[in-house]
């Protein structure tokens, strides 16, 4: 009778930004190790989940545990380049509701809209150099959120 320590499958980790996960799974992958991408689907559908969901998981074989951090551990950790922003109020990290990135920034708002009244608007603050409500900002997909 084979183990069955040898063919379980675990997490081996949890990233909130797609191309991080896919980044990792690659190199692993190069070096021989398979593995695989859950959850992607669902917070790619509605990026809200990622939270709930606790983010893209890449997941190996048990067994290929040691190997995984060792091939890591030679390429540098990737993680020193995650961008982290924690919301002050709910304590949580913020995530882009549209990408699912957490490349974002509490500031003024930079979005731009080119709509008869708002050109109006964007004259006059310009001329009275009136500020924007401060939101999030990604820079990723270049949008603001709440």
């Amino acid at each position: 009778m084979a183990d069955t320590t040898e063919d379980k499958i675990i997490t081996f980790e949890r990233y909130y930004d797609p191309m991080l996960a896919h980044i990792i799974r690659t190199r692993l992958e190069d070096n021989g190790i398979p593995c695989f991408i859950a959850d992607e689907n669902t917070i790619s559908a509605n990026p809200v989940f990622n939270q709930a969901v606790g983010g893209i998981k890449l997941k190996i074989f048990e067994r290929d545990l040691e190997k995984c951090r060792e091939i890591l551990a030679a390429d540098g950790d990737l993680h020193e380049q995650d961008h982290f922003e924690i919301d002050e109020e709910t304590k949580a990290t913020v995530i882009c509701p549209y990408c699912a990135s957490t490349n974002v920034q509490y500031s003024n708002q930079t979005q731009q809209k080119a709509q008869g009244l708002t050109k109006i608007v964007n004259f006059l603050s310009a001329i009275f150099s009136f500020q924007s409500p401060p939101a999030w900002h990604c820079f990723n997909c270049r949008r603001d959120f709440e």
